[in-house]
């Protein structure tokens, strides 16, 4: 079997190989805009959220604009079989929304990518960084200790507690970290080993996908994963003008809501499961905790699909 592989690989090529080639253009692409942000200041890099946001919303105007004004048609029409046909055409509209949005972050992806190596950076290289004081960091400031106030200038250490472990940064994106966040934006399955830094693989495409505003879940595998990686990423986040959250077993509905109106929500597979099946239970929309699903990262995947797949709930 072994020299039927050698041979098939000698004509066709190793599958992993002409995948990394593909990715290669790519890595290289995020370099140079990461080089090119070198130069930029403190508030100039956190803008990028906001300029990457702008340029999302500009370019699915019109398409939110006809899913508007097809529903105000939908909410004053009183024949039913009208509401259907108009109804169908708010779904494929959506649809090429969804379409829309994949091509856009696509374009983004390399800028994106480098803004959060280049933050991870800043961090790993000042204990300090200082911005210009924002109504998001007043925010930010009045819940976690690592931001202080200081007239209208922000301070963020490098340092903070996340569930109990002082988290001290001392990460860069190397390239195979990279390519490993450009797979998983693509929706397949990056496999890593323990240590080799899958939670900060993790921040490339929760950031450039929360940049949509639908929101992005990190499925992990338990309550305290879900909380300590929300906190330990949650700055690198905080610092771009992004929430996050975490969802556990002793929360309320409301306080359920808040998390999962956050940019980025992490959480395990069982509460996002019970949380989808309440929603479904519930008499009006408000009352869902819920708002959508939009794009997730699953951690530790083959348990949870193939392990745990005997759980019907999964």
């Amino acid at each position: 079997m072994s020299i039927v592989n050698s041979l098939l690989k000698v004509f066709l090529g190793d599958k992993s190989g002409k995948d990394l080639k593909k990715l290669t253009p790519l890595v290289d692409e995020i370099n140079i805009e990461f080089d090119k942000l070198s130069a930029i200041s403190n508030d100039q890099l956190r803008n990028k959220t906001i300029e990457f946001k702008g340029i999302i919303s500009e370019q699915t105007s019109d398409i939110n604009k006809s899913i508007l004004d097809l529903n105000k048609k939908i909410s004053n029409e009183t024949s039913n079989t009208q509401k259907e046909i108009l109804f169908k055409e708010v779904e494929t509209l959506e649809n090429d929304l969804i379409s829309k949005k994949a091509e856009i972050l696509n374009d983004l992806l390399p800028q994106a990518f480098a803004v959060v190596k280049e933050t991870a950076k800043r961090f790993f290289e000042n204990e300090e960084i200082e911005v210009t004081t924002s109504d998001f960091d007043k925010e930010i400031a009045s819940k976690k200790s690592y931001v202080n106030i200081k007239s209208d200038k922000s301070i963020w250490k490098n340092n903070w507690d996340a569930a109990g472990k002082n988290v001290v940064w001392d990460m860069i994106h190397y390239d195979v970290q990279l390519i490993g966040g450009i797979v998983l934006h693509q929706g397949r399955i990056g496999e890593m080993q323990t240590g080799e830094g899958k939670t900060l693989v993790s921040t490339l495409p929760i950031y450039l996908n929360a940049l949509t505003g639908d929101g992005v879940h990190l499925v992990t595998v338990n309550d305290y994963l879900a909380k300590r990686d929300s906190l330990e990423m949650g700055e690198i986040y905080n610092f771009l003008g992004l929430k996050s959250g975490f969802i556990n077993n002793y929360q309320d509905d409301l306080e359920r809501k808040k998390n999962y109106d956050c940019d980025i929500t992490y959480a395990t597979n069982s509460e996002l499961g019970f949380d989808y099946l309440r929603d479904n239970m519930k008499f009006s929309q408000n009352e869902m905790v819920q708002r959508g699903h939009f794009y997730s990262i699953v951690d530790e995947i083959d348990s949870c699909l193939i392990d745990e797949a005997r759980t019907p709930l999964i």
